[in-house]
């Protein structure tokens, strides 16, 4: 082929793209505000089938709805397993005939004949999690639980007769009574909290008080007693369980806490357990395995039984507290040693899961890709496996096959569920989804990653992404974008929701800068310590350095640049209209505006102590001098405010106080409050939904850009 063919050839295809990309409509509001989540996924044991949980919205009863599907081999189906919209945490038995989950849903029989229909019944007549089965064969869920406290959490035991669970130990009506008669409707913070039991329920048991539910009414007395208040207590502790999981070969439950009121105000509240199953007793104190200043997560036993993996998202294993990327380690459950895997890794590991054959299937996250890598043992190499660019998610290893089954999703191809035949053949694996099918038929933004020096040298990544059919055009009007955490990152994956409505905003015509800001993972430990204890001025001078470079080299329209972000995005965005005046507006929600009372407030006040070096009697300067709210009298940007009612992350007082400054200086302002909310806007979908738009409105109105109505 001469050189002019291949420039015709590529000529033609360049048309061709466009043609098909003209062709097809942009994506809307509405269509963007339903795509569907995937929350969870497990494969069963022998790799032929796979439970997914996949979390949509549900207009009219204004609920996030989240279901379970079920994935066969043969033949190739996908089928919707429940229609309740409360599962959650699908785990399979071991034997693969079952499975069970978490769900908040009202028993099915709905109220017995004869239950007690006082007062006190009918204000514990509430939704909580309870466990239920079924059959991946088919037929109706039930539950195998039941009662007033909801399960914290559960697990199978490996020959599939056991179900072990934990809850807050219950309280019998005398101990109700007495104290609400002392208390009233008095709130006792935190000292009326109470630590969890772990419970074992034979499943065959629970599957002959079904059976004999479905011949008779069966008194409300009875049937606590049938199921929940029949199982055994096999184990107390005065925290909250998180996870539970049994050893391979049946002789030792461990479990991760975490504390009662689930705020993470103290360190040692965190650690993994195990108990005994031989000669398991509530009155023998369970073994502690881990001693640190780190918050365990993501217990999976190994295949001898005698080691047990955990990773580490927030504090330190090795000594004293500080937040490295995520990391993933194991522990002899003999001697309590513990070995870091991937060590030589240097970006975030996070997922894992192990492989048919006894080593570990991680996540790692390298810049702005997460791709699959594995590791035999702790001192093998951690090999990345070859596979599409792009983000892998919710790995999971089937326990008798070499078959996967994880997300994946890109900037281009929205997430679906896919499964591969083995680790080493992820290029080859197949989607057993298509439930965002949709985005792939709209003309969508494509972006690209983007570095800059900052005003100290360091190089710091992003993404750019483009409005749909202006890819790498110049001079566009430009929203920076900032990512929570901030231990997070923006990168080729995709997602489309409330927190991440990057492709809407550039849909609507912004270029969107999305800086992975120093205090981002996957960059390297240093990298992210490098915001303490400067927590918004560091990452600030970064994010302003990389609009300077945009500017600079054409990119962006220095009269059209806005900012926004939520979370620590908001905290950023705060602190940025202080310290600048480019930005025409700002979109900011949950963010900080001083630290002291957000310390007080905060569930997670540990790491905000460690980010500013110390409490705020300890380094009052700091707190000061990080704070957004003494230097409001600098802001001219107007700024549009959003707030879950009930969020305790960042206290709705923080939006209260900026709105009422921003007021004060008659700088525009407008604030949003959704209630019942917390720091996710997770309950209600038209919150979110609400959010984006009116934020998409205010960019336009001020920022001068963009097409909002």
């Amino acid at each position: 082929m001469t050189r002019f063919q291949v420039f015709l050839l590529a000529v033609v295809l360049a048309l061709v793209g466009f043609a098909s990309a003209a062709d097809k409509p942009k994506i809307t509001l509405d269509e963007f505000f339903n795509y569907v989540d995937v929350t969870s996924v497990q494969i069963s044991p022998d790799g032929n089938s796979v439970v997914i949980a996949a979390d949509r919205a549900d207009w009219d009863r204004q609920i996030f709805q989240t279901d379970l599907w079920l994935y066969r081999d043969d033949p190739r189906s996908l089928i919707r397993l429940t229609q309740s919209g409360h599962e959650s945490k699908p785990r399979w038995s071991p034997d693969g005939r079952w499975i069970a989950f978490l769900s908040e849903r009202k028993s099915p029989a709905g109220k017995d004949a004869d239950a007690d229909e006082s007062e006190d019944s009918k204000d514990n007549d509430k939704e909580v999690a309870q466990v239920y089965l079924i059959s991946p064969s088919g037929g109706e869920a039930f539950p195998i639980t039941s009662g007033e406290e909801e399960v914290h959490s559960f697990a199978w035991s490996p020959d599939s007769k056991t179900i072990y669970f934990a809850t807050r130990t219950p309280w019998n009506k005398a101990q109700k009574d007495a104290y609400k008669e002392i208390w009233k409707d008095t709130v006792q913070y935190r000292a009326a909290e109470r630590g969890d039991n772990i419970y074992s329920l034979d499943l065959q048991h629970a599957l002959d008080v079904h059976a004999a539910a479905g011949t008779r009414k069966t008194p409300k007395a009875e049937k606590e007693e049938n199921t929940t208040l029949s199982a055994r207590s096999i184990a107390k502790t005065p925290w909250r369980v998180r996870q539970l999981e049994v050893a391979p070969d049946g002789r030792r439950l461990a479990f991760a806490t975490t504390s009662v009121s689930e705020r993470q105000e103290r360190v040692e509240e965190f650690e993994v357990y195990s108990a005994d199953l031989a000669n398991p007793s509530p009155d023998t104190p369970p073994r502690q395995l881990t001693h640190n200043e780190a918050f365990e997560q993501e217990l999976v036993w190994a295949k001898d039984s005698r080691h047990l993996f955990f990773g580490v998202e927030q504090g330190s294993v090795e000594g004293k507290y500080r937040d490295y990327q995520e990391r993933l380690y194991w522990l002899d459950a003999d001697t309590g040693n513990v070995e870091r895997w991937a060590a030589d890794f240097p970006g975030s590991v996070g997922d894992h899961s192990l492989l048919g054959d006894g080593g570990v299937v991680a996540a790692g996250r390298a810049g702005t890709e997460v791709q699959l890598y594995s590791q035999a043992n702790p001192k093998a190499g951690f090999a990345r496996h070859p596979g599409w660019a792009g983000t892998y998610a919710h790995v999971s290893g089937a326990r008798n096959s070499p078959r996967l089954a994880f997300v994946y999703s890109s900037l281009d191809r929205p997430a679906e569920v896919y499964v591969a035949d083995g680790a080493d053949k992820l290029e080859q694996a197949r989607a057993i989804t298509s439930f965002n099918e949709l985005f792939t038929e709209r003309d969508l933004p494509q972006g690209k990653p983007y570095q800059w020096k900052s005003d100290d040298g360091t190089t710091v990544e992003g993404m750019l992404i483009y409005p749909p059919g202006k890819f790498e055009a110049k001079h566009l009007p430009m929203l920076t974008l900032i990512h929570g955490g901030p231990a997070d990152a923006d990168g080729n994956h995709f997602e489309a929701d409330w927190y991440q409505w990057d492709r809407l905003a550039a849909t609507d015509g912004w270029l969107v800068f999305e800086p992975n800001y120093r205090g981002s993972t996957g960059y390297g430990d240093k990298f992210l310590l490098g915001i303490v204890p400067e927590i918004v001025s560091r990452p600030g001078k970064d994010i302003l350095s990389g609009g300077d470079a945009l500017v600079k080299g054409g990119i962006a329209d220095p009269d059209h640049l806005t900012v926004g972000g939520y979370s620590y995005g908001g905290y950023m965005t705060n602190w940025l209209i202080t310290q600048t005046t480019r930005f025409k507006a700002a979109v900011t929600g949950a963010g900080a505006v001083e630290h002291a009372g957000n310390w007080g407030n905060d569930d997670m006040t540990v790491d905000d102590a460690y980010f500013l070096g110390g409490r705020p009697w300890e380094a009052a300067k700091r707190y000061y001098e990080e704070g957004a709210l003494f230097q409001m009298d600098k802001v001219r940007t107007p700024t549009h405010l959003v707030a879950g009612g009930d969020d305790i992350r960042v206290a709705v007082s923080e939006d209260y106080l900026l709105d009422h400054a921003l007021h004060s200086l008659g700088i525009p302002s407008t604030l949003l409050i959704f209630p019942g909310e917390g720091h996710p806007l997770d309950k209600n979908p038209w919150h979110g939904k609400i959010k984006v738009r009116e934020e998409l409105k205010w960019l336009q109105k001020y920022g001068g850009a963009g097409t909002a109505e």
